[in-house]
């Protein structure tokens, strides 16, 4: 059913591929040179100097070849069931651009200088959408006829646990999927009960009956933990009648992130957290993102620094640079600077206390530059220095980090990756006085999905709307 359904899918996409590379190679030649384009100084060509598309085309005996092994091998043939458009984008823009990778290698291997350069830019933005289109089309066209019962996909689900649940309750929001679920087989639930209309069909025991009896394209594994002794028993039932099996994990409430599975010389070894930011080469491009960025914060600010300075200095006694022992990375404390807002105090009242509405030990410029964040500009100084990034979780006071690590679940994995000037949770509005548990699910996401991409956009955030802050007293 579905596997062949998929067969022929992938046949057609394969055949479409070829006829869109060579379309999309067409189009970017009269592009290149007959269109509007050509009247553009930067892509003004003068005529009869340059190949006829017969000659251009030839190099397609190659290329065709070479995109459709990139294609496959960047996952535009892998089953698109559950993916979302932009996943898909993705895949076909990481494809393209190793494509046009290949192209421009092949010319300079075959010493083709005659080839315009700018044509292949041009190649890779047609044909980069010619493959997304008809792929969005496709799935959007998909997506229909599963919601009007077609082109379903049959399963059955044994175990009525809360990964069961789960999968069902995901299933069930989203019916352009294309599953139908049969039914469930558990051990302990009645038999002729119903979960959300998902009827209880009988016992694990009755596998053995049912698989023969039902065209099944796909067999969910979801067993309680305390059941795992019978996962082998259900695997080996299911390989003996050729049914696709996928287990569900029941360790949501141990294991709450998507683990990473390594190959330790054979033995599957489970990471219980994803953290992108353990791989060198992210780090280093990262590092690298910081230094560049703090010169530069530096470099803008330093003016605004100076004025902030002196008036500080000019209308409250005491140092301009207010420097608070806060945790970072590895639970390593350091030095964090800020521009003073308050008057001086104790270090023993100021470490334990939060500020408050109408808190008396604020100056009237500290008002001011801590509702403007102003404050923090210093802390540039530390991303140079390599004990905090642009961004990450906002550094804690040692105090209340020994108290919200005894109340807050999974707090402490925040000290995982360097603290940062802004995150992902203080763009989303969690800053000063808001919910810690808030701020922590904000900062394990940046955590466990961290992306330069991530970054930038958090920047970004933070310049159009992460600088006034409204819970600052």
């Amino acid at each position: 059913m579905i596997k062949n359904n998929q067969k022929a899918l992938n046949q057609l996409h394969v055949v479409t591929d070829l006829l869109l590379i060579v379309l999309a190679f067409m189009a970017s030649y009269w592009l290149r040179f007959y269109s509007f384009l050509h009247y553009i100084p930067f892509f003004r060509t003068e005529r009869g100097t340059y190949y006829s598309l017969v000659v251009y085309m030839r190099i397609l005996y190659v290329l065709i070849p070479a995109y459709l092994i990139i294609y496959a091998a960047c996952n535009m043939y892998s089953p698109k069931r559950n993916r979302r458009r932009k996943m898909i984008a993705a895949d076909v823009f990481r494809a393209n651009l190793v494509g046009i990778a290949f192209f421009t290698f092949l010319l300079y291997f075959i010493n083709e200088s005659n080839f315009s350069r700018k044509f292949l830019f041009v190649f890779f933005c047609v044909n980069t959408v010619f493959s997304y289109g008809f792929r969005a089309s496709i799935l959007r066209l998909l997506r229909y006829y599963r919601r009007k019962g077609y082109n379903l996909k049959h399963v059955l689900v044994i175990g009525d646990s809360r990964a069961g649940r789960a999968y069902i309750d995901r299933v069930l929001a989203n019916p352009e999927w294309g599953y139908y679920i049969h039914g469930i087989l558990d051990d302990n639930a009645e038999e002729g009960t119903f979960y959300r209309d998902i009827m209880i069909l009988g016992t694990i025991g009755n596998l053995e009956e049912i698989l023969p009896e039902n065209r099944l394209d796909e067999i969910v594994i979801a067993l309680s933990l305390n059941e795992y002794s019978k996962l082998e028993h259900i695997v080996n039932e299911c390989e003996k009648s050729g049914v696709h099996s996928i287990f569900v994990p029941d360790y949501n409430n141990i294991i709450p992130t998507i683990p990473v599975i390594e190959d330790l010389d054979g033995l599957p070894v489970i990471n219980i957290r994803n953290v992108p930011l353990t791989s060198f080469v992210n780090r280093f491009v990262k590092r690298s993102v910081d230094i560049f960025g703090s010169l530069v914060g530096i470099i803008l600010f330093a003016i605004p620094m100076a004025v902030i300075a002196i008036i500080i200095k000019a209308t409250s006694p005491g140092p301009v640079i207010f420097k608070q022992i806060r945790v970072g990375l590895h639970n390593r404390e350091f030095q964090m600077y800020k521009f003073r807002s308050m008057r001086p105090q104790d270090p023993n009242q100021e470490k334990g206390a939060w500020t408050t509405p109408d808190d008396d030990r604020v100056t009237k410029i500290g008002h001011f530059i801590r509702k403007t964040s102003l404050d923090e500009v210093p802390q540039f100084f530390n991303v140079l220095k390599g004990q905090m990034s642009l961004v990450g979780p906002r550094p804690e006071r040692p105090f209340f980090v020994e108290k919200f690590k005894e109340e807050v679940p999974r707090y402490m994995i925040k000290h995982q990756v360097k603290p940062g000037m802004t995150g992902w949770a203080q763009v989303n509005g969690y800053r000063g006085d808001t919910s810690i548990r808030k701020r922590i699910d904000c900062d394990l996401y940046y955590i466990e999905n961290w992306t330069l991409g991530l970054d930038i956009k958090i920047l970004f955030m933070t310049i159009f709307k992460g600088f006034v802050n409204k819970n600052a007293y």
